[in-house]
């Protein structure tokens, strides 16, 4: 099934939102003062201060979204924020950098134990953003067709199911991940292999993929949200720098090889970079199920109402 023009021009009005009024206007909120320096709350150039005024613009965005992309703006306007922040994802510098200017072993603790919780910051602007979506619903309701079907699939979604969306996106997000970001692999006799930082396009598209795919299988099979997906964002950073960033491998590291190798591709990865493609990779896949599951039945309708050949 393809969608209508008119569809492709709200999700295009949406992107365009979410770009111009997060990824440019507001990029002085974010902008490091060094070139390679990361967008970062924690070790960047955003304040308290600044990090207070990007919620409002996030709602603001994600109300304005909805009627941009209204009958559908349910469906479509979440997509503003984090194409904003996809905006700043690629614009800043690598988690090498990062290493790179933290060299000893303690100055790279303090690092990674600042950047360990940092996705829940930015997962909480995302959210702000499907805030604001849900607002302009609340002030201009929509009976798309979509909306309902959402409705009656989330009421009827067992607790059961969502606890394996959790678990199993935490599970599948990292594996894919490192079969996707790869650049440079080099053998060590202590951690088996390390992975050299990837590039920025293997970044968006290991992190796109790698969280569409347990999105689309949880929707085809367990028939829950994006929403389970797209929470995860903020924990998979957590889980994989719990295994790998002990203190016994960040000196294994800082003794032995340069800083711009990791001892997991997830470890290579910004948390602005890791929400932001995540929740789009999550929505993507999601609604690549519906597609599919729509097409297998119309696929069997077809057949029944060609009836058995005689």
């Amino acid at each position: 099934m393809e969608l209508s023009w008119l569809t492709k021009l709200r999700i295009a009005a949406v992107i365009i939102a979410g770009v111009g009024l997060i990824g440019i206007l507001a990029w002085p909120l974010a902008a490091p003062s060094d070139p390679f320096g990361a967008v970062s709350l924690t070790v960047g150039a955003i304040t308290f201060g600044k990090a207070v005024a990007l919620v409002p613009l996030a709602f603001f965005t994600g109300f304005i979204a909805y009627f941009l992309s209204w009958p559908l703006g349910r469906e479509i306007g979440i997509l503003a924020v984090p194409a904003g922040l996809s905006t700043w994802a690629v614009r800043n510098g690598s988690m090498a950098n990062l290493m790179q200017a933290n060299s000893t072993l303690s100055q790279r603790q303090e690092l990674f134990s600042s950047l360990k919780w940092e996705p829940i910051f930015w997962l909480a602007v995302v959210a702000v953003g499907f805030l604001g979506v849900l607002i302009g619903r609340k002030i201009c309701p929509s009976s798309a067709p979509g909306q309902s079907q959402e409705k009656t699939d989330s009421r009827s979604g067992m607790f059961l199911g969502v606890m394996i969306a959790l678990v199993g996106s935490i599970l599948i997000v990292p594996f894919c991940i490192g079969i996707l970001a790869q650049d440079v692999r080099m053998f060590d006799d202590r951690l088996g292999s390390l992975v050299g930082q990837p590039a920025i396009g293997q970044i968006v598209f290991a992190v796109l993929v790698s969280f569409g795919i347990p999105a689309f299988v949880f929707k085809k099979f367990l028939n829950v949200s994006y929403i389970w997906p797209i929470i995860t964002s903020a924990f998979v950073t957590v889980f994989i720098s719990t295994i790998y960033v002990r203190a016994d491998i960040l000196n294994h590291l800082v003794e032995h090889w340069p800083a711009v190798f990791f001892p997991n591709a997830v470890i290579s990865i910004l948390p602005v970079q890791m929400v932001a493609f995540g929740t789009l990779g999550s929505i993507a896949g999601y609604w690549l199920a519906v597609r599919y599951s729509l097409w297998r039945q119309l696929e069997r309708d077809a057949k029944v109402s060609k009836g058995p050949r005689t």
